[in-house]
């Protein structure tokens, strides 16, 4: 045996480091056994923080940057807490209305104040990009939808499917760009709709422009009797089981010379990543797919570019909406969250101090965003 082919072959054998996939029978069940104990240690921190222990955010940050490198350059198999973190699932978007209750169809004004809300600029629930000179969260939104039309080679008089539109933030910004661009948004929050439908009635949005039509709905059952000449999706598929499935769906939509543009979370690990408090509190049956993933997956959809954005962009964005939320208190407060407010306010800090965190381990090298251009295969 040659000394490359050493390593992967004692990694086989080893729990914890190296590929899950390649794992002997008893190196995977120590591996989940051991990623197990990891999850119940950080749910334990984090329902402690929830229930009115007080770490100062120094601190917070300073345990996550003790254990998060180790975590993900030699220990990346304990970062999957759950088995169905590590493959594809049966549904095409896993939990998803649990999600919208749990995440997005919260307090309007709350979110608008922690992810801002501007007249080109709408809340947009994923990261800005900071690189090319943004010094404001607002900036740093547009430089983020620029990039995704350059990538995309959005040109005017294309319809697009938005799938995934959350709040119309992309299709307001492009519109405004392209007089002859016509939008198709899918989406399935109740709440995030109906801010677009206002926006739709109001003679200063692009939305009400008559080239967007908003469609309320979940992938799993959309259907368009149009193909469309691009598609873009920013975020969702951290929330897709199947991207398999996904990608036959959203081809059946696509012209035969069209574009597609994910963006998406990654990890340059060897398997996907979830955390136990995120799918408790945050993202139901929430993962990030592993930054292969996506270009593995090629029988209806093909990867023909690809790029990663560092995670500095994302601890910058997350920074800025704990900034902002801890500043909007007195005004939310007195909202309706389905709980006492004491409590929402400290999962949420968790969730920002926490994936505001780990974003910036190793400068970002390691969790940040994969976008990819896909055409048909």
């Amino acid at each position: 045996m040659t000394a490359s082919n050493i390593l992967p072959e004692l990694q086989k054998h080893m729990p914890v480091t190296g590929d899950m996939a390649l794992k002997s029978p008893m190196a995977y069940k120590a591996t989940r056994l051991m990623a197990g104990a990891v999850n119940a240690t950080q749910m334990a921190l984090a329902e402690a923080y929830i229930n009115g222990l007080e770490i100062p955010d120094a601190t917070f940050r300073a345990l996550l940057h003790t254990s998060m490198p180790t975590l993900f350059k030699h220990c990346p198999g304990l970062l999957a807490p759950y088995e169905w973190v590590l493959q594809e699932s049966n549904q095409l978007a896993e939990s998803s209305r649990e999600l919208m209750q749990v995440q997005y169809d919260r307090p309007q004004t709350m979110l608008n104040l922690m992810l801002g809300d501007w007249p080109a600029i709408y809340p947009k629930y994923s990261t800005g990009f900071w690189e090319h000179g943004a010094t404001d969260l607002e900036t740093s939104q547009m430089h983020m939808i620029d990039q995704m039309i350059e990538r995309l080679g959005i040109v005017d008089g294309d319809h697009i499917l938005d799938f995934g539109c959350g709040w119309g933030c992309v299709p307001n910004y492009i519109l405004s760009k392209f007089p002859n661009v016509q939008f198709t948004g899918l989406n399935l929050s109740h709440q995030q709709c109906k801010y677009m439908r206002q926006k739709m009635q109001d003679p200063e949005s692009y939305l009400s422009s008559g080239r967007f039509t908003l469609h309320e709905g979940d992938l799993n059952e959309a259907n368009f009797a149009e193909k469309f000449d691009k598609i873009l999706s920013v975020g969702v598929f951290c929330h897709v089981g199947n991207l398999t499935n996904a990608f036959q769906k959203l081809a059946s939509f696509l012209k035969n010379d069209g574009k597609v543009l994910i963006h998406i979370i990654t990890v340059r690990i060897p398997n996907h990543m979830s955390s136990g408090f995120t799918h408790k509190y945050i993202f139901p049956h929430g993962r990030y797919w592993n930054h292969d993933a996506v270009p593995s997956h090629n029988s209806d959809l093909k990867t023909i570019e690809r790029w990663y954005m560092n995670g500095m962009n994302y601890r910058k964005t997350l920074t800025a909406w704990l900034e902002r939320f801890d500043a909007s208190q007195e005004s939310v407060q007195s909202l309706d969250y389905g709980m006492d407010y004491a409590k929402f306010r400290r999962i949420w800090r968790f969730y920002l101090l926490l994936l505001g965190t780990i974003f910036a381990t190793y400068d970002g090298e390691y969790n940040g965003n994969g976008q990819y251009l896909m055409v048909h295969a």
